[in-house]
């Protein structure tokens, strides 16, 4: 006869464990023509959540997510204290760690042209030459939704859908990883991208708060802290004049300008015009002089290369997707939002926006190939869903903290850097960038409203490539240079 099986005995059988997922791998590269040797951990963690005493059907903690990591440490470091770790993820929000994993930071990176080009399917990998691996270790983190990180059996996606519990959720994942492996007395720095940086800014006064950890520094790649400097809502005059800049750079790289100059020259003379007379006259709507009006009008014809009728019609505003349209109208081409060296071709020429971002879609296949082969081939990690490159199912992302307002971390950072003045600020900007412009990124810093004694904590540094400007090698090549020197003074 059978033994009996109790109800609650069944319960506990049939109820699926859920465990941490790691594969470990030993690996090896040249970079910067010294070979080094280190170890990958790739896979998943799980992050529980402190339960009541009484819910004893997880006996105090309770999973709550999956978190999919990529971890590189370098080998035969006698003491971690000595070592730097550094976080890194992209933005979206949805988007995975692909980017900055395999364009920039991690030791194999996705081969694109020289001048980051869509190359001929199939795509290949290759050795990077300008990691930084060889400066401090790195663990490279998807959001729950993106990549393989997924909300755990019974937990709702949405819930990590949005700005609070975001910043939340990746902020307890790097307290568990640094508890886990033994980290808390490294130089620890994070690094992020787009809205990424908006994180990384969160995450700043987070950690500090909720879990006590002190950063050495935080760099950000192709920055927006302050959303208002970037969306073109009537009434909001701010994005038209912050633009500028990366419109005139746009225009100057596909010489759709009289004038030539050099860009950094050139660029000095339009941000001058944008605070003293562009953004003053905006401010002045229909009230500006018909005088002052037309020599506006005519600066605005010389620094962007559109047509003096085209800009009347406009009321001297263009967004940045009429932009994007306009600027090479009668070439039959468009450029790109996140790289605007790039360009896209529209079956209707006469629309006032471009079908798709040349720029996205020039990245996005080299890269997802890349990583797919990657994982399985050279990380043996193997799992059959899909990796959510970038996953617009996350939307819409929840602002419910910042209800009314525009989403601004500025005052969080600014407040990190008072708190912990060793806090260093590393600051990326394309030229080409027409998602986070460079002239808007400074304006935010330029108002962050730090000590006097503390503005040297902030670093900026330029590139002449778009959002992702290391698709362009001798961007890479630069920020290398940046990175380590910027590292090498902040652990």
């Amino acid at each position: 006869m059978a033994e009996e099986t109790k109800p609650e005995e069944k319960k506990d059988k049939e109820k699926p464990e859920i465990k941490d997922n790691l594969v470990v791998t030993n690996h090896a590269v040249k970079i910067g023509g010294k070979q080094v040797q280190y170890t990958v951990t790739t896979g998943t963690m799980v992050l529980k959540q402190e339960t009541d005493d009484r819910d004893k059907e997880f006996e105090g903690e309770k999973p709550k997510a999956e978190f999919f990591f990529v971890a590189y440490t370098l080998n035969d470091v006698k003491d971690p204290a000595t070592r730097p770790l550094t976080f890194s993820f992209n933005g979206g929000p949805g988007s995975s760690s692909v980017w900055l994993h395999m364009g920039v930071l991690g030791p194999r990176r996705v081969k694109m042209t020289f001048e980051g080009d869509l190359p001929k399917p199939p795509y290949e990998l290759e050795d990077n030459d300008f990691s930084i691996l060889d400066e401090t270790d790195l663990v490279f983190i998807d959001p729950i939704s993106t990549g393989y990180s997924r909300p755990a059996a019974g937990e709702k996606a949405r819930q990590f859908h949005g700005f609070k519990k975001d910043i939340e959720s990746v902020g307890d994942f790097i307290r568990l990883y640094t508890t886990r492996y033994n980290r808390w007395l490294s130089p620890k720095f994070l690094i992020g991208e787009s809205y990424g940086t908006t994180r990384a800014s969160g995450l700043s006064g987070y950690l500090q708060q909720r879990h006590g950890m002190y950063l050495n520094g935080i760099m950000l790649v192709s920055t927006v802290l302050d959303f208002g400097t970037i969306d073109f809502t009537p009434g909001n005059e701010l994005p038209y004049a912050l633009f500028l800049p990366s419109y005139t750079a746009t225009a100057w790289y596909h010489r759709a300008l009289r004038i030539r100059r050099p860009l950094q020259k050139l660029l000095e003379d339009v941000r001058e015009f944008a605070i003293n007379e562009y953004a003053p006259a905006l401010m002045k709507g229909a009230a500006l002089p018909k005088r002052e009006r037309n020599a506006i009008l005519d600066k605005l014809v010389r620094y962007t290369g559109l047509s003096r009728e085209y800009l009347e019609a406009s009321d001297l505003r263009v967004p940045d997707r009429r932009f994007f349209k306009e600027l090479l109208r009668t070439r039959g081409r468009t450029v790109g939002r996140l790289d605007s060296r790039f360009l896209g071709i529209d079956r209707d020429t006469l629309g006032d926006s471009a079908e798709n971002d040349p720029s996205y879609t020039n990245i996005m296949g080299p890269y997802t190939a890349g990583f797919y082969d990657y994982v399985r081939r050279e990380l043996q990690f193997e799992k059959d869903v899909p990796y959510e490159i970038l996953n617009f199912q996350v939307w819409p992302w929840s602002y419910a903290s910042h209800e009314n307002q525009y989403v601004n971390v500025a005052e969080t950072l600014r407040e990190a850097i008072s708190i912990n003045p060793h806090l260093q600020v590393y600051v990326g900007n394309g030229y080409y960038d027409l998602a986070t412009p460079f002239f808007g990124t400074e304006y935010v810093f330029n108002h962050l409203g730090l000590d006097e004694s503390l503005r040297g904590n902030i670093h900026m540094y330029y590139y002449e490539g778009g959002h992702m400007m290391y698709i362009h090698l001798p961007s890479l090549e630069q920020m290398k240079k940046d990175l380590k020197e910027f590292i090498g003074k902040s652990k």
